[in-house]
């Protein structure tokens, strides 16, 4: 009888054991993902801040050419 127990007691165990994986896991691909979101929306705003500098220099440029 008490046999059974310890292993009724490890099985409920390993099983909490393995839904604490699961979850960290789970909360481990959610950040790669959220920090790849942030990442790509990092190299957008800095691509549109090159293209605006590059207007504004090919501006400045052209101005400086007319005077």
């Amino acid at each position: 009888m008490q046999n059974v127990l310890f292993r009724s007691v490890m099985l409920s165990g390993k099983r909490i054991a393995d839904v604490g994986y699961k979850l960290f896991s789970g909360s481990m691909m959610l950040l790669t993902v959220y920090g790849g979101y942030l990442c790509v929306l990092r190299a957008q705003r800095y691509m549109q801040r090159q293209k605006q500098l590059e207007a504004q220099n090919e501006s400045a440029a052209s101005e400086t050419i007319k005077d």
